[in-house]
């Protein structure tokens, strides 16, 4: 029988632990607006008694994104009055608010630590459970450090804490230490004694990624009866992370037959998530990353792309829909093989060649992919008309669809703190058209001029930049997301120039907005 996972997202509290990542109260409310909208089952929106703008963003998230009933909000306390009274004060707010309580079981939390007997931390985390019941009925209790725990010690922690009225047991493997098959069997073992002590209380895990295990550590306890898992977006973290969310529930998701497990999770919003917490924290996924990185869905092997033309599932085993991307990304590079490259011209309708025109085409195109690494659209029109008039001259008849692209000439801009400014100079047809705009700074000057030489409407939502390789010559590789007409639109450029690279990024998107809405029809 399947039965459903409950998921608890921890980006607010676990995941702001990451150096560097902290958010403001706006940001919060923004991301649990948006894990709602993912339809996560708990939010955990911060530790309220570590500072109160803390406690302000806690209880902000309550009142207006725990206001309905589909969202349980919840906060964490250490094993303190003051702390689980800083909590109850700032869900009591919300429609579904929880209480979280933490404290350590193993033997090095213990008497390292807390420099206590075992019999003293088990006495202080009942009379916390206890506390916390007087103030609100979901209490849920986290044994730190669990998987490195004595068992039977952990065992008669849980049992104590159930008895004294805990709803949720939190299992944490807090180190990374454990390994799926033995994470797995304590799973199964803590289960299997929890439904004869009391079978309405919820089994839950929080594994960290120090060993990078967390996900698989997650799975196996999903297998072995845990009820809820605790993640968090992209994986982040303290020190290597956590369980990533979109790990677990696409694993569940894709392997339901394997788990006999569902998720309420709304997948479609899993990118737009993503997304949102890379941007507020400042994090960037990396690139290849299981199902939120920026290769997850994307192919460049000539091979892969020939099986995936043939048939999605040869190299695909998740829809890109499923996530909230458009489709499958066919990157053109040299290593696309002939019959990706062929299709995407058909695509364009240029199937009108012969099999060795094509195959003079397809030099010309290894020949500029080597030189420029992705090709677009607008290179494939290009690659076309460059080939018919070498091969036929002038006089033929050639439809001229360059003539509406853009290529960059020259440009030049100033940084100061003043007036940043930029001049740029671009081709189109046979015209050099200049344009020049000041800005808030030399990006957005350069990108400002440009717009004023293109005159589109469209809208920079993403820009990206991060070195690809190292000393004086280091290659800076651009990536930007721009809007149009409703549409999104990704481009990408490297040199040696950051603003060069910049600047043929915005003009490789402006040219596929050319392709797709100001061609003349074909």
């Amino acid at each position: 029988m399947s039965r459903k996972i409950w998921v608890f997202d921890t980006t607010l509290r676990d995941g702001e632990q990451v150096p560097g990542a902290k958010l403001n109260v706006y940001e919060k409310l923004e991301v649990a607006k948006q894990l709602k909208k993912l339809k996560v089952d708990m939010i955990e929106a911060g530790f309220p008694s570590s500072s109160t703008g803390d406690f302000n963003a806690v209880k902000e998230i309550a009142k207006r994104i725990g206001n309905t009933d589909d969202v349980i909000i919840t906060a964490l306390a250490r094993a303190v009055k003051s702390d689980i009274d800083a909590v109850y004060n700032s869900v009591k707010y919300a429609k579904n608010p929880l209480i979280h309580i933490v404290l350590g079981t193993s033997d090095i939390h213990v008497e390292k630590k807390f420099g206590k007997s075992k019999n003293q931390i088990l006495d202080i985390g009942v009379d916390a459970v206890k506390y916390a019941k007087t103030l609100l009925p979901e209490v849920q209790y986290s044994t730190e450090d669990a998987s490195r725990a004595d068992f039977e010690y952990l065992w008669k922690t849980i049992e104590a804490v159930v008895k004294a009225g805990a709803t949720i047991i939190n299992i944490p493997d807090t180190v990374g230490y454990a390994e799926p098959q033995e994470f797995g069997e304590l799973i199964y073992k803590i289960n299997d004694r929890l439904k004869n002590l009391n079978d309405k209380v919820l089994l839950s895990v929080h594994c960290h990624n120090d060993l990078g295990m967390a996900t698989a550590n997650t799975l196996a306890a999903i297998k072995n009866g845990a009820e809820k898992v605790e993640c968090t977006i992209n994986g982040i973290g303290e020190r290597a992370g956590n369980a990533s969310l979109e790990e677990v529930v696409m694993a569940v998701h894709t392997r339901s037959v394997i788990y006999q497990a569902f998720t309420n999770i709304n997948t479609k919003e899993i990118m737009n998530t993503s997304r949102m917490v890379s941007g507020f924290m400042g994090l960037d996924v990396q690139v290849n990353k299981a199902i939120t990185g920026e290769n997850a869905f994307a192919h460049s092997s000539g091979i892969h792309q020939d099986g995936l033309i043939k048939s999605r599932n040869t190299y695909e085993i998740i829809d890109p829909v499923t996530v909230g991307l458009d489709d499958m990304e066919l990157i053109l590079t040299a290593r696309s093989g002939r019959h990706a490259v062929k299709t995407a011209f058909e695509k364009l309708g240029m199937n009108q060649f012969s099999n060795s025109e094509f195959e003079e085409i397809f030099v010309d195109f290894l020949e500029l992919a080597d030189a420029k690494k992705e090709v677009y659209n607008h290179d494939l029109y290009v690659l076309i008309e460059n080939y018919y008039k070498k091969v036929k001259g002038n006089n033929q008849d050639i439809s001229h669809y360059s003539n509406n692209f853009y290529e960059l000439i020259d440009l030049q801009v100033i940084s100061n703190t003043k007036f940043p400014s930029a001049s740029v100079e671009l081709k189109k047809a046979d015209q050099i058209i200049k344009g020049t705009a000041i800005g808030s700074g030399p990006i957005d000057a350069l990108y400002s001029a440009i717009m004023n030489v293109c005159d589109l409407d469209m809208k920079l939502i993403q820009y990206d930049i991060r070195s690809v390789s190292r000393g004086k010559e280091a290659l800076g590789k651009v990536k930007i997301q721009v809007e149009f007409k409703g549409e999104i639109y990704i481009a990408k450029a490297s040199d040696t120039d950051i603003l060069k690279a910049s600047a043929y990024a915005y003009i490789n998107a402006i040219n596929s907005i050319v392709v797709d809405h100001l061609l003349p029809v074909k």
